[in-house]
């Protein structure tokens, strides 16, 4: 997924990451960003449900392009399926996330609104990557 990520030029400006081992390990996997985005490790977001989610991007600095979310289920794919808002479930991408959020998943949205009036059904799935849908490495590899 690190590499996905770079080949899509995502770097955020600030990750907001849960304080468990797992998700700094994932932090980790991820690093090193391109910019050096300022890291919150945060005890909140341990098994945080996803209003509470909700509540941590919109109290984000406005001058925040870009954040990463790190943290753990239910309350990710709950998040994901509240951000995308129930007529928002036609697409392939976002049909991927309806069906759930596994272990090591991306999400990307977009919002119009600045973070702190981001409401259920305010942003739109730009993309939706599992790790199941990434090319192995022997698929890479040349022929």
């Amino acid at each position: 997924m690190a590499q996905v990520m770079r080949d899509l030029r995502l770097s955020p400006d600030i990750v907001l990451v849960s304080s468990a081992r797992r998700t700094l390990q994932t932090l980790e996997a991820l690093a090193p960003f391109e910019d050096g985005p300022l890291v919150e490790p945060m005890d909140d977001l341990y098994l945080a449900p996803w209003p509470r989610l909700l509540d941590l991007l919109r109290n984000v600095p406005q001058t925040a392009r870009s954040v990463l979310l790190i943290g753990h289920n239910p309350g990710l794919h709950d998040f994901g399926l509240a951000l995308l808002g129930a007529g928002a479930t036609g697409s392939v991408e976002a049909s991927k996330l309806v069906e759930g959020y596994p272990t090591g998943a991306l999400a990307e949205f977009s919002i119009a609104s600045p973070w702190q009036g981001l409401e259920p059904g305010g942003g739109r799935l730009v993309r939706f990557l599992a790790p199941r849908d990434l090319p192995t490495a022997e698929q890479e590899l040349p022929a």
